[in-house]
């Protein structure tokens, strides 16, 4: 060959070269450009066990970290966590998904972290709202070593009981009328059990007490509860209790007299100090001592029961007949007592409360009230370490035996001294007083506004779930405020509005806090909700009792009990609203359990709602994923490995059907899902009815006001007894893990 004809070929050779490598790179542009689209849907991660290994680790401790994708979808995914990226590594896959994971090392900070992916071209990232195109750190994932709550309250059914109108078991420890002066009348016997409360209902009693709900432990027990939460039973002249007296002691007239001794109020007599008949009730050891064992027995029994008991702590505040002030002079120079700081300047009780003039002794009424109200001195911690370890002892005193006490709800509990600075310190020594006495104790605050800050494992376990369930709930079914001082027409059904609200809130709590997190309709605070229904503006001195009562509708209702059984926390009946009591917003909240006169199916409702919800560990300690947002409509669902729930709620006046795709959480495409409850105007049925998948969507037929839950159950696992780890996470059945990927791998 020549020369040129080599040096042709060659030419030739180099042409072919670079169009190789050019149709090389097409193909690749062509391969990447047609890779299939980012499925958004199926990303998920949460802060459940399902995708943290443990789900409550101890500081110092390497936790696993996972993440979610649709299978063969993306081709890097990275934790971002504080401001470093671990690149995470694909260590299973099933037939939907693929599952990434990385390893990090905790110290006993809180640490923070979202996701971030890519596919292709495509990136995005991934925090507590979802697939988004900019992070906040208001919803940033949080792990907080060291913090973990008790595993009973996670998910608990508790019921509240205001004991004084929830059944009288004992009429011998009545209040009497005309037994003490109080707030400028004197005490009253209510006689008919079913009479409204009256507008100043302070001093009316009813007569329930502790032998009354031990009379009607069978009937809790048959309704499905888990805890009974207590208001408060120390020694108070309120019904309510709030205003606390002894906290060393529980109130005769709740527990126990075996003294009766002593003379009623004369009519024309307004002193305390001569209502003996009261001094002796309340102030006698016998009594008292009668009345911490009748307690110490009705804890025993519901232990036996499998019940446990929360008791409220009013420590912001106390009450004006307080032994430590003793404005009424009930204790004045009574044996085993000590001269109230009202009474005397020497008192050893002085500096528990703040005096603005010290000249004004003897009965100095200067001191310092919560709120201003003079009936409720204000506790005076700054200046009294006496008074700050007598707390931290009744913390500890009541978790611990004999009582038993398996916790603490904290009346406004932020709301104690007179700095953010101090009241976080105060409730740190609490918590580890409490602790110390009763690991397993749960420590829970009622609380407005953003809760973050005492949640953070060295104070409150959790919180009154204002903000993140009762308010939502019921602006999206009712339109009204949780007072029912306001309707907002807006809000009714604004499925928008519902989200923005949970996923807001929501981001405040760690899982520990929120899987506790206690989840009201109603309260001793608010309007009944069942009178929400109605959507009637006012109180009861507006508008009258009755008309709580009128055009209530129980359908929704029952709606709102189904997302409270379905929605992460634990699910809070006050008592009576399973039995359709209804009133507007204290003191009409607070009328007598309607004893033979109950709302029958709807008892029977929340009989079987609850039974689902303890049946299913995906209403416990599932992962929560949004599914449906429409008008007067909203979807999710709870789901563990194993079990998956999608719960659809149509508040509509008319009959709907959807689609639902489901296959995002872990069903296949070609499968069933069992009807497990169904809610509409006509009652509800727990019949099993089948719903079949199609490319994994189900299409669902809703009724007018109604609530569905459809159940998936991996048969294979079911049957082959593959379940969740004890960590909670996903154990190493599924194929394809790498072991030896430990990584610690960051990129800034």
């Amino acid at each position: 060959m020549s020369v040129g004809n080599q040096l042709k070929w060659e030419r030739k050779g180099v042409v072919l070269m670079k169009f190789e490598r050019f149709l090389r790179g097409e193909q690749h542009q062509y391969i990447t450009s047609m890779r299939p689209v980012l499925s958004k849907r199926a990303l998920f991660s949460d802060t459940t066990g399902n995708f943290i290994s443990p789900a409550e680790p101890a500081p110092y401790s390497e936790v696993t970290i996972r993440f979610r994708a649709k299978k063969n979808n993306l081709d890097r995914v990275f934790l971002v966590c504080q401001g470093e990226r671990n690149l995470m590594f694909k260590v299973s896959s099933d037939s939907l998904f693929d599952y990434y994971e990385v390893k990090y090392q905790l110290d006993n900070e809180k640490i923070t972290y979202y996701f971030e992916i890519q596919a292709g071209r495509a990136r995005c990232y991934y925090d507590t709202r979802g697939v988004v195109k900019q992070t906040e750190a208001h919803y940033y994932f949080c792990i907080i070593p060291g913090f973990s709550t008790p595993d009973w309250a996670k998910g608990a059914v508790m019921y509240q009981i205001m004991v004084d109108r929830f059944c009288n078991g004992d009429p011998s420890n009545d209040v009497l009328t005309g037994e003490y002066q109080y707030i400028g009348d004197k005490s009253v016997r209510v006689e008919d059990w079913y009479r409204y409360p009256a507008q100043m209902d302070v001093r009316n009693f009813y007569g329930g007490d502790l032998q009354g709900v031990l009379d009607k432990m069978d009937y809790l027990q048959d309704l499905g509860i888990d805890v009974i939460y207590f208001n408060p039973l120390f020694v108070s002249p309120s019904n309510h209790g709030y205003d606390i007296q002894d906290y060393d002691n529980i109130d005769p007239h709740k527990g126990r007299i075996v003294s009766d001794e002593g003379d009623l109020l004369a009519d024309w007599q307004t002193e305390n100090r001569f209502a003996t008949r009261y001094i002796d009730r309340v102030t006698n050891p016998k009594n008292l001592e009668a009345s911490n064992q009748l307690f110490i027995e009705l804890v025993e029994e519901a232990h036996r029961r499998g019940i446990r008991v929360i008791i409220d702590g009013v420590f912001n505040h106390c009450g004006s007949f307080n032994k430590w002030l003793d404005r009424e002079r009930i204790y004045e120079g009574r044996e085993g007592y000590e001269k109230g700081a009202f009474i005397d300047r020497d008192s050893p009780y002085h500096n528990f409360f703040m005096f603005h003039d010290e000249n004004r002794f003897p009965y100095n009424t200067t001191y310092d009230g919560w709120w201003g109200h003079d009936t409720l001195p204000k506790l005076n911690y700054e200046n009294s370490r006496q008074l700050y370890e007598y707390i931290m002892k009744i913390g500890a005193k009541w978790v611990s035996p004999p009582f038993n006490a398996d916790g603490w709800r904290l009346d406004v509990a932020a709301d104690l001294g007179r700095s953010p600075e101090f009241n976080h310190r105060f409730w740190r020594d609490f918590r580890r007083a409490v602790k110390n006495a009763n690991p397993n104790a749960i420590i829970l605050a009622e609380h407005y506004g953003d809760p973050s800050s005492w949640l953070q494992g060295d104070q409150w376990d959790t919180v009154m779930n204002y903000d993140a369930f009762m308010e939502p709930v019921t602006w999206f079914l009712t339109g009204m405020q949780k007072h029912s001082d306001d309707y907002r027409q807006d809000l009714l059904g604004n499925a928008e509005s519902f989200w923005g609200a949970m996923g807001y809130h929501t981001a405040c709590f760690a899982t520990p806090s929120l899987f506790v997190a206690m989840n009201e309709l109603s309260n001793h605070d608010h309007s009944r909700f069942l009178t929400r229904t109605n959507r009637k503006v006012g109180r009861m001195n507006t508008l009258g009792p009755q008309a709580a009562n009128e055009g209530v509708n129980k359908a929704v209702m029952r709606e709102a009990v189904l997302i409270q059984m379905t929605w992460p926390g634990a699910p809070t009946i006050y008592y009576g609203d399973e039995a359709g009591l209804c009133g507007f917003t204290d003191p009409d909240n607070r009328r007598t359990y309607p004893w033979g006169r109950e709302d029958q199916e709807l008892i029977a409702y929340h009989k079987a709602v609850i039974r689902m919800h303890k049946e299913n560990e995906e209403f416990k300690t599932g992962s929560i994923k949004w599914m449906l947002s429409d008008y007067n409509m909203i979807g999710y669902a709870r789901f563990t490995r194993n079990n998956h729930s999608a719960i659809l709620i149509n508040n509509n006046d008319y009959e709907v059907t959807k689609e639902v795709s489901v296959w995002e959480l872990g069903i296949p495409r070609e499968a069933e899902m069992t009807r497990l409850m169904l809610t509409d105007r006509n009652g509800f049925s727990t019949d099993p009815v089948t719903y079949p998948l199609r490319a994994g969507k189900v299409t669902v037929t809703l009724p007018p006001e109604s609530g569905i839950v459809l159940q998936y159950r991996d048969p294979v696992r079911e049957k082959n007894g593959d379940a969740e780890d004890s960590s909670g996470g996903w154990n190493g059945s599924l194929s394809g893990k790498l072991d030896g990927r430990k990584n610690f791998l960051h990129f800034r």
